[in-house]
């Protein structure tokens, strides 16, 4: 067990913050058309190529998650992924779920899958140079939306991989995800947040999982995408840190909040407002995906020529991350709109 309180304490510590990279093959292929690059298995390979190789990444980022088709493959000089992540100073993660599907009798909810079969996956991840894993489910807001059954079937699924996964010697990211999409407020999203964080912590505790060696990736409580109101970065940090000091057990290592589709300047911004309002029971890091790695793809467009380009945006936006958890960014951060109105959830 001290070897998984050890790289959780890695993943979440020393000012540093964990890249998603996990992409499934069919996301990835989008992203990448969307600049103009063709979806191509090259392409893909290549793009992460470009993320891990990033010169001095490792002063900003503890570790990286790969998707199964990446961790598998190797870089253009034969390297696997693992190895490479390891030779660059980074801890080494795998999505190892298989993705959300409709949830029987639940419209318009999911439930995600992959347990079958996921206890001899593991073991070939730790074989292969995993150090810790990730799998991520996901809740709609709006009329009876997070249902009781979507949350008692993701938060048990959450539970049994991370207690396999600890079986295995990997720490587990888990990954409950309150969707921002919608025109929800920020109270719905307070409340929708709390009652899957408990669902997912009892659940977490009826399996066994030893909180001290796992990292929890939540949401921040912020209003729907496309809700008339908006709320500012101290708002959205406030709400948050107190509802996951009502939640969220002062044993577990560290919460790395992912970005949920927040533009990369204020998913920095509000990092930055809610480790100010430390001291905490837990680390507060990121593991961003795309508000880390979407400036990258931008500036690198599939061009052999601009992997330094893509590379300096990445470093950039690391940087950034890792100063906001000195609350270095507190000054300058932006203030988007005001506190939304409460409504019913």
């Amino acid at each position: 067990m001290s070897g998984l309180r050890s790289v959780a304490q890695q993943l979440v510590g020393d000012n540093k913050g964990i890249l998603a990279a996990d992409e499934s093959t069919k996301t990835m292929s989008s992203r990448l058309e969307k600049v103009g690059v063709a979806g191509t298995d090259e392409n893909r390979r290549a793009y992460r190529e470009m993320l891990i190789t990033t010169r001095n990444l490792s002063r900003w980022i503890s570790g990286v998650i790969l998707s199964d088709d990446i961790f598998h493959s190797h870089l253009a000089g034969g390297r696997p992924f693992p190895q490479a992540c390891r030779d660059f100073g980074l801890l080494t993660g795998v999505k190892v779920d298989i993705g959300a599907k409709p949830l029987a009798g639940a419209q318009a909810e999911t439930v995600t899958e992959g347990l079958d079969g996921l206890r001899d996956r593991l073991a070939a991840y730790a074989r292969d140079g995993a150090q810790f894993t990730k799998w991520r489910a996901v809740f709609q807001i709006g009329g009876n939306m997070p249902s009781l059954r979507a949350l008692a079937a993701n938060a048990h699924a959450l539970a049994r991989y991370a207690a396999l996964a600890q079986e295995a010697g990997l720490v587990p990211i888990v990954e409950p995800e309150v969707l921002m999409g919608g025109r929800h407020s920020l109270e719905q999203c307070e409340v929708a947040t709390e009652v899957t964080l408990r669902a997912v912590f009892g659940e977490l505790v009826q399996q066994g999982v030893w909180l001290e060696g796992m990292v929890l990736k939540p949401n921040m409580v912020v209003p729907g995408s496309d809700a008339p109101q908006q709320a500012t970065v101290d708002t959205v940090a406030a709400v948050t840190i107190e509802l996951l000091r009502r939640t969220v057990p002062a044993a577990v290592p560290g919460i790395a909040f992912l970005s949920g589709g927040q533009g990369a300047e204020l998913a920095t911004a509000h990092l930055a407002a809610m480790v100010a309002l430390g001291p905490h029971p837990w680390e507060v890091t990121f593991s961003f995906g795309r508000a880390l790695v979407d400036p990258a793809l931008e500036a690198w467009h599939g061009d052999p020529g601009r992997v330094s380009a893509g590379q300096q945006a990445l470093a950039a936006r690391s940087r950034a991350n890792s100063e906001a958890r000195r609350s270095r960014l507190r000054a300058s951060r932006p203030e988007i709109g005001s506190a939304p109105s409460p409504l019913a959830f």
